[in-house]
């Protein structure tokens, strides 16, 4: 199933309402229950020459872990992100990013991730600590301030 940039989220990674947005599209595998994206990131995402920006990687990671919360339907917030650099992200190279949970422990969810190049070498590998949310408490604060107007 492909999950497409929804156009009411202004989420700099994945969202449809944010014309700066990095326009990530993933695919939802329900055999294996992992999340899977392939991209090109481009050079205006780039840290030193050639090479896609550490906090990029960073972001792409997680990214990838959050929608693994699409096979449980809950909302959960990264609370905590670990990056292990491998190898160097080139920009314009065609990647694969992949996530999926290891461990749920009441709202606590231990997710990984991993970002690999056209030949499965691993590049980048996130581990991260989603807590999840009520959603009927979580409401933006760009959302109490235009109620407020």
């Amino acid at each position: 199933m492909l999950l497409k940039p929804n156009l009411e989220n202004h989420c700099f990674g994945c969202g449809g309402a944010n014309p700066d947005r990095m326009q990530l599209a993933f695919e939802q595998d329900d055999a294996t229950r992992r999340i899977r994206g392939v991209f090109r990131i481009g050079a205006e995402y780039q840290g030193g020459p050639g090479f896609v920006h550490g906090g990029i990687v960073a972001t792409l990671l997680d990214e990838v872990m959050a929608k693994v919360s699409r096979f449980e339907k809950d909302i959960a917030v990264t609370g905590e992100l670990t990056v292990e650099y491998l190898k160097p992200v080139r920009v314009e190279e065609e990647v694969t990013v992949e996530g999926w949970e290891i461990e749920r422990n009441g709202r606590l969810r231990m997710r990984q991730g991993e970002i690999r190049d056209s030949s499965g070498a691993v590049l980048a590998r996130g581990r991260g600590k989603f807590v999840e949310i009520d959603p009927a408490r979580f409401r933006p604060a760009a959302a109490d301030e235009t109620r407020r107007a």
